[in-house]
């Protein structure tokens, strides 16, 4: 009955597929078993899938964790998919531990990955010690607010890093990033692109960009000639090169066929030279 009175979720939103992983039947030891085998053994994909598969709604789990950092849930999740993956090509079931908590630590490397890449424009850490600390520290902000001197060294030795690390990440943290083109000018500071100089519109860089478009075009014609037999090559070039341009019946008569016999050519020819000009929309005639 309540599922009956529930509505249906759009096809393609991130709860309908939250509810769809949800579904998926979890895998008993022994299935875990059995596919990482198949999968170790013999390269099974399905088998492959099949365990990617069971593991959703854990990968959806974790990623909820991350919620406080400002970025999609679903790029989160998708990020951890990909860990996830990497645990099962690397998972080993004689081991003795299930495949859950093998992937943990793949799943959150790949979501802390895409975090430090996405949080911020500049990034807040590249060392090891700086990505522990910014997860570690900004977990710990929001219980203590800006931090004491003795939080600092207590956050610090628990860390195992200095002092003076723990400060400097506190204040990445709370820096704010500076729109690289603000919506407004309140504060009369100029924009970082308003010191850029734009020369899309210089009359030189135009005409230079005209010309340098004008002959790669002739020299994509004059290859995709070449590329025509003797005689398809010269009808086209006394059709439409020429200064003096000749009819298919003078044409007709030079070669020794029917004017119908030039046109037929004269089209075959073109669907080469369309062929081989096929970033050059527009510069063949219709014929």
């Amino acid at each position: 009955m309540m599922n009956e009175l529930r509505p249906a979720l759009p096809i393609g939103s991130l709860d309908a597929y939250i509810e769809a992983v949800h579904r998926i039947p979890m895998l008993t030891v022994e299935e875990e078993r059995e596919l990482a085998e198949r999968y170790r053994r013999h390269e099974d994909l399905d088998a492959a899938r099949r365990l990617v598969l069971a593991h959703l709604r854990f990968v959806v789990r974790v990623a909820r964790g991350y919620n406080g950092y400002g970025l999609a849930q679903a790029d989160l999740i998708q990020e951890g998919t990909v860990g996830l993956m990497k645990a099962v090509k690397r998972f080993d079931p004689d081991v003795g531990v299930r495949l859950v908590s093998f992937a943990v630590h793949w799943i959150r490397a790949e979501m802390h990955e895409f975090i430090l890449r996405n949080w911020r424009i500049v990034k807040v850490a590249t060392t090891k010690a700086q990505r522990k600390l910014f997860f570690n520290l900004r977990s710990a902000k929001k219980r203590l607010g800006w931090l004491s001197g003795e939080e600092v060294k207590g956050v610090a030795r628990d860390l195992g890093v200095s002092p003076n690390a723990v400060t400097e990440m506190e204040e990445r943290l709370n820096a704010r990033d500076t729109s690289f083109d603000p919506l407004d000018d309140e504060s009369g500071a100029p924009a970082p692109a308003q010191y850029l100089v734009d020369l899309r519109y210089e009359p030189e860089a135009a005409v230079s960009a005209a010309e340098d478009l004008a002959r790669h075009r002739e020299g994509a014609v004059r290859n995709a000639l070449a590329g025509l037999d003797g005689r398809s090559r010269e009808i086209v070039e006394k059709r439409w090169l020429a200064e003096r341009k000749s009819t298919l019946h003078e044409l007709a008569a030079q070669f020794g066929v029917s004017a119908e016999r030039i046109r037929q050519i004269e089209q075959n020819a073109f669907k080469k030279l369309r062929s081989a000009l096929e970033g050059f929309p527009g510069l063949l005639p219709s014929v």
